[in-house]
């Protein structure tokens, strides 16, 4: 199995200052590049190293890093200053910041034919989750029970409102992607709704539907809107596999101390 880790984002929310959010140095720096991926943790190693050892755990060695023209030094750091063992890492580069959509298209040629997760690079899934999705046939993502998530993880309960929430049909398969919802719309979901975290397994028919992405509202040619062109106009269906698991996100400054205290005890393994 592979992976695409979508690595090219510019960072904006973790370039804010925000008060309250005690960095190191190296950890200040990061932030101030936006390269969350990179940014250093208890003991210095870089969250990438959590992620892609997670990875690794369930499986899935096959790594290719979506970054943008000027990231020489996460390629120099994977292909140059460690050594590999459990995990090959190649390289796409999306060279400008146009979405997550368009950013799997800068990958398709690096990662060919056949299944593939795609993953945030800012996101530390669950190894249970890789695992699931790794075995189960088709386009397929997590839905992650919302209680939880705040409960077990670290996002709180205001910024989970803004999270994607999952309308599942009585089967086990996506219906809808509901983004941003309302308050209404959020309440009548109930405390255990299932959120999108951005990890889906998908088989290449995804490149056809990113290829017919619009422009959404931000400008950006977005990853759920090309899961919508595959379910209503190539007849794809997305198995949903419900999760009472954290994910733990590194979005901002002030998730770093979280996410550090969470991880403390994980030793990653390359």
């Amino acid at each position: 199995m592979k992976a695409i880790i979508l690595a090219r984002g510019l960072g904006t929310r973790m370039r804010r200052s925000e008060s309250g959010a005690s960095l190191t140095k190296e950890q200040a720096t990061a932030a101030d590049e936006g390269i969350k991926g990179m940014m250093p943790l208890d003991r210095g190693k870089p969250f990438l190293h959590y992620l892609l050892s997670a990875l690794a755990d369930a499986g899935v060695i096959e790594i290719c890093l979506v970054v943008a023209p000027d990231a020489d030094d996460v390629q120099r750091h994977f292909h140059h200053e460690m050594t590999l063992q459990r995990v090959r890492i190649r390289f796409a580069i999306q060279h400008e910041p146009r979405g997550t959509a368009d950013a799997l298209l800068a990958a398709e040629s690096t990662v060919g034919s056949g299944r593939f997760l795609v993953l945030n690079a800012d996101n530390y899934y669950p190894v249970e989750a890789y695992r699931a999705l790794s075995k189960v046939e088709g386009c397929a993502l997590p839905g992650f029970d919302r209680e939880a998530l705040v409960r077990q993880g670290n996002i709180d309960p205001e910024r989970i409102r803004r999270f994607a929430v999952l309308r599942v049909s009585a089967d086990g398969f996506l219906e809808e992607i509901v983004e941003k919802p309302d308050a209404a719309t959020y309440e009548a979901m109930g405390p255990h709704a299932l959120v999108s975290m951005n990890l889906w397994a998908f088989t290449p028919v995804i490149y056809e539907a990113c290829r017919r992405v619009k422009p959404s509202a931000r400008g950006e040619l977005e990853l759920p809107d090309a899961v919508r062109i595959a379910m209503k106009d190539l007849g794809e269906r997305f198995r949903v596999l419900p999760f009472v698991a954290p994910v733990l996100d590194l979005g901002s400054r002030g998730d770093v101390a979280t996410v550090e205290a969470a991880l403390r005890n994980v030793r990653p393994v390359l």
